[in-house]
């Protein structure tokens, strides 16, 4: 597979709306197999993923959305809640067996939170460039009641929601145009 930064970077645009292609279950699964190998902190890996797709799953994931997000993953093919297990570190004696990471964090709720919030992030930001790499089209977003999702989709398990995106191929139509980025000098420090 030949990947160029133009895929993954500069040409690659932030969806707003899809073709009806489907995505499907092998692509999902190539997507994680493709995420899962980056890094993170102790290779802790807090990010948990539901793959949002069945009509009535995307009726409970609109419910929980801004008004404004709700026509996107209604469209969408897919829309991939990255969430954040709170007990990550009950995985580290598998995930980093070089020493007993686990002790870290036992009892010290903010370094979960911290840790969990960080890694899974970096997480989702993986699978957006996985998504790329694999041809789709990605829409990240903020604009929901996080309480409303955990509460739908990740009740009775120690995951919270982090954000959302949607996933597919997307529809040129709807793209908005391109907004500027910030440059070197003022985004960056030479020190």
């Amino acid at each position: 597979m030949h990947i160029t930064t133009a895929q993954l970077f500069t040409d690659a645009r932030t969806q707003n709306g899809y073709l009806p292609t489907p995505v499907g279950d092998d692509q999902l699964k190539a997507l994680y197999d493709l995420l899962k190998w980056a890094p993170t902190s102790a290779n802790s890996s807090p990010a948990r993923f539901q793959f949002v797709r069945s009509a009535a799953a995307k009726d409970k994931l609109a419910a929980c959305v801004a008004p404004a997000n709700k026509s996107k993953v209604m469209e969408a093919p897919v829309t991939a809640i990255i969430g954040m297990d709170m007990a990550f570190f009950e995985k580290l004696p598998k995930l980093f067996p070089h020493t007993d990471a686990r002790a870290w964090f036992v009892g010290k709720p903010d370094f979960i939170a911290s840790t969990a919030l960080r890694n899974s992030s970096l997480q989702g930001a993986y699978l957006i460039m996985a998504a790329r790499a694999l041809g789709l089209g990605c829409g990240p977003m903020s604009g929901f009641d996080a309480a409303a999702l955990d509460a739908a989709f990740w009740a009775g398990t120690t995951v919270k929601t982090n954000f959302i995106c949607t996933l597919g191929h997307g529809n040129p139509d709807k793209l908005m145009p391109r907004s500027p980025r910030l440059n070197f000098d003022e985004a960056c420090q030479l020190v």
